[in-house]
């Protein structure tokens, strides 16, 4: 248990610098249900983190219903990460590199963060608890299909808000999805 816990604080600090300090002063969005929080908070200037906790619960009830073990490490890695989030947004424009490095910087935090959950059968959020899901059923990578979901939000996200600026996004989503594979696929742990 004291693993599990030490996992999910590092995977939701990982995550909340990787949003703040390099994502979030740019305007991108990463994919899943940080993305669409992401999204919302610049399209209706909703807090990002108490949005990404709101939105998973649908996601943790289908859980509950089709693997219990998902669902409790699942809630508690999204309660930590959307936490997280809130905690470390002073650090949204403290950070001054430009976009390619913010971009590379951010998403392999976020990547390695998300990774490390993941590899421990812990989700950082609802569509990598969806992915988890899929990949367990499917037998396909999880990191291939959170990145094909990913690629859906983002495409909305451009189109919703039409900044050219948002196909930067998709190389975010390219290394975290590349990261959490190589991550989830090196040296497979078995789930307690």
């Amino acid at each position: 248990m004291l693993k599990k816990l030490a996992v999910i604080g590092f995977g939701s600090a990982m995550i909340g610098i990787g949003i703040n300090g390099f994502i979030l002063p740019f305007h991108l969005i990463s994919g899943g249900f940080f993305g669409i929080s992401l999204l919302l908070n610049y399209l209706f200037d909703y807090k990002a983190g108490i949005t990404f906790i709101l939105l998973n619960i649908p996601v943790y009830l289908f859980a509950f219903q089709s693997n219990k073990e998902y669902f409790y490490n699942g809630v508690i890695g999204a309660v930590c990460s959307g936490f997280m989030i809130e905690l470390l947004l002073p650090l949204n424009g403290t950070i001054h590199l430009s976009i390619i490095s913010s971009i590379i910087l951010g998403a392999i935090a976020i990547g390695i963060g998300a990774g490390v959950m993941l590899k421990n059968h812990i989700s950082p959020g609802g569509i990598d608890l969806l992915a988890l899901l899929i990949s367990k059923w499917t037998h396909v990578n999880v990191g291939i299909v959170a990145l094909s979901i990913d690629a859906v939000i983002i495409m909305t996200g451009l189109v919703l808000l039409g900044d050219p600026k948002l196909l930067f996004s998709l190389l975010i989503v390219s290394i975290i999805g590349l990261l959490i594979s190589i991550i989830t696929s090196y040296g497979r742990v078995k789930p307690d």
